[in-house]
């Protein structure tokens, strides 16, 4: 039977090394993906997963809920967004580049009923537009696109894992999809 989230938090802090292993096994995954989608640079997602986890580590004594995902969300967008902000450079990525040079981690979804290699190609040249306008997003904007469509968080999970009111989550994702509807040509985004 697996252990709850609390009962492995509380092994933890009495020094079971196995149950800080059985944490990042159940969400590093998540965590990694995350951060990638947040700075869009898989070397730096390794970087901030990495500060992540140590942080759990510290902080693990102070963990009061059931759940551990909407927690060490929390840690994760601190993470990114101070990092981000430290190093003074969000991922900048011109509108106009049709590839993110492998650095870019956002996996975007676009509706295809076809495989006509024409259609294939508008496809992955829609994707990389989706990329580059998530990647020039405010932080905060970013963090609840990202929570929401990609961890498929609702709004009030959004709003403990940001440590804010759902009425700003509300206004966060209300100016990203602005953002996104400006930048983007129309056309069908799942």
């Amino acid at each position: 039977m697996e252990q709850s989230d609390k009962n492995l938090v509380a092994a933890h802090c009495e020094g079971d090394t196995q149950a800080f292993g059985e944490i990042i096994r159940r969400y590093g995954d998540v965590m990694l993906g995350y951060l990638a989608k947040m700075c869009g640079n898989r070397e730096k997602a390794e970087d901030f997963f990495q500060e992540t986890f140590q942080r759990v580590h510290q902080k693990a004594h102070t963990f009061r809920g059931e759940r551990l995902k909407p927690w060490l969300l929390t840690i994760a967008m601190r993470v990114a967004i101070n990092g981000l902000r430290k190093t003074n450079k969000l991922p900048a990525v011109s509108l106009n580049q049709t590839n993110c040079d492998g650095d870019c981690e956002i996996e975007v979804e676009i509706k295809d009923d076809s495989q006509n290699p024409a259609q294939q190609v508008m496809k992955n040249e829609r994707k990389e537009q989706v990329r580059a306008v998530i990647a020039i997003l405010p932080p905060k904007q970013r963090a609840t696109l990202i929570l929401a469509y990609y961890q498929q968080l609702s709004y009030p999970e959004i709003a403990q894992v940001m440590g804010c009111s759902v009425g700003t989550v509300k206004t966060q994702m209300y100016r990203a999809l602005r953002m996104l509807a400006e930048k983007l040509p129309s056309g069908d985004i799942k």
